[in-house]
């Protein structure tokens, strides 16, 4: 509700024009869509996405699939004294019998390892106790919400960028239709100027200072033309669209709204910037680094289950079937310091981030503080403009009607002409550049809403 309060507020100017307005938004929505920069960004957090499930992925039970088959000769052998054991004992048989019935038999040697053995197995491993496959999925949840809100950031600013440089399209166009209208102006009095020395009512230097006026117009006809262009470029540029595309133009954007004090902007911009978010899930990745690194010198525990085959030939019967059940457990007793080091770098880095995270509230309630002043500066001119206009366009009516009736100098003319014609400048200049600092408040002050997705 405060968020729309403050859009409320600060954008009840655009209400007067929704037809025009939807214009620029329909910009903007264009841009978010297309911008190559944000796609990349966009990419990254899927990318993100994708690790994360590899991290949940690992509380999941293994299950693979292990053939082995072996062809061996040579080796080792193994002595079965079996003739050292029984050939005694049938000695003795055959004494007490007087017959020869038992004969002496030799010991057996046989090969460790079977000239040929196979080995079929299914192992199913289930994690039952580690920490770091638990830390190691909120540590890549909380890298994702960084990319996350990083994207959103730079949304924010692709929306401030758009407006301003569509601000500074109409304002090269505005330039360019007061060029125009100054032009009638000059090529009348040149004419006049001339019509008048053909008389003999003038001397030839007003001719050539008329002239003089309308080239020096053409000079600023061919810089406000550059600037158009260039404006033009760069706003196509935002929407990766070609640099010649037609952009449409609003009218809608001549006035200016009352500036309403907001003693908590700062506030609302403090709990809003996508930027603070991404520090904040920067400060959690140090939380569980340093929580991980702790428990790190716990034990792990692991089920495994191997069901399989084994024998000298590729049969699978029963007879060649096995099954082992194990618990392994694991307990990491000493690695040369270096889980104390690693626990010492993950308090450092935790406190390294809440430090940021200080020093980034403050900048941002700083900026929020510039912009707002900004803006009201920015009216501020406006409305100085606006009566210096006034003032200059009175003052050109006298001196051009005194100069028609002959009562004032070329040079009078000139300077109310150029006394005017400066004052429309600058207040087309004010004009944009008040709406170019409102784009850039809405940007440091979270004003402008930007859909989560």
């Amino acid at each position: 509700m405060i968020r729309y309060w403050l859009i409320l507020i600060l954008s009840g100017f655009a209400c007067s024009a929704v037809g025009q307005a939807m214009t620029l938004e329909d910009y903007i929505v264009e841009g978010l869509e297309n911008n190559l920069a944000l796609k990349q960004k966009e990419v990254s957090y899927q990318k993100s996405m994708e690790v994360l499930k590899q991290a949940r992925a690992l509380f999941f039970p293994d299950i693979s699939l292990n053939a082995r088959y072996t062809a061996a000769q040579g080796g080792r052998l193994i002595e079965f004294p079996v003739g050292t054991m029984l050939n005694p004992v049938y000695q003795s048989l055959n004494y007490l019998l007087g017959q020869d019935l038992f004969p002496d038999i030799e010991n057996m040697d046989f090969a460790f390892y079977r000239p040929t053995e196979h080995e079929t197995k299914i192992r199913l491993a289930q994690p039952i106790v580690d920490t770091k496959i638990i830390y190691n999925q909120k540590i890549n949840k909380e890298l994702s919400n960084a990319i996350k809100a990083d994207a959103g950031a730079y949304q924010r600013q692709l929306v401030a960028e758009i407006k301003t440089a569509y601000f500074n399209y109409l304002k090269s166009v505005k330039l360019l239709q007061l060029v125009d209208d100054t032009r009638e102006l000059l090529v009348e009095n040149v004419r006049v100027n001339e019509s008048l020395f053909q008389n003999d009512k003038v001397t030839i230097d007003n001719v050539y200072r008329s002239r003089a006026e309308l080239s020096k117009l053409d000079r600023q006809e061919a810089e406000g033309r550059k600037s158009h262009q260039v404006a033009k470029a760069y706003f196509n540029f935002l929407l990766n669209r070609p640099f010649e595309t037609r952009i449409l133009t609003d009218i809608g954007y001549d006035s200016i709204p009352e500036i309403f004090v907001l003693d908590d902007l700062a506030d609302f911009a403090v709990g809003n910037r996508e930027e603070l978010e991404m520090l904040r899930s920067y400060s959690r990745v140090a939380d569980n680094n340093l929580s991980m690194n702790q428990f790190n010198k716990f034990p792990n525990l692991y089920a495994i289950v191997d069901y399989g085959f084994q024998g000298r030939h590729y049969e699978f019967n029963m007879k060649q079937d096995y099954l082992f059940a194990s618990l392994v457990f694991r307990w990491d007793l000493f690695h040369g310091f270096q889980n104390k080091a690693r626990i010492g770098e993950a308090r450092i880095e935790q406190e390294l981030r809440n430090t940021q995270m200080e020093e980034a509230k403050q900048q941002i309630r700083l900026e929020t503080v510039g912009a707002y002043y900004d803006l009201i500066a920015s009216a501020e001119s406006v409305r100085a403009s606006e009566e210096e206009l006034y003032s200059a366009s009175n003052a050109f009516r006298v001196i051009n009607r005194k100069y028609s009736e002959g009562q004032a100098t070329l040079i009078e003319f000139i300077d109310a002409r150029s006394t005017m014609t400066q004052a429309e400048m600058f207040l087309i200049i004010s004009k944009y550049d008040f709406h170019i600092k409102y784009a850039e408040l809405e940007r440091v002050a979270c004003l402008y809403p930007i859909e989560a997705e």
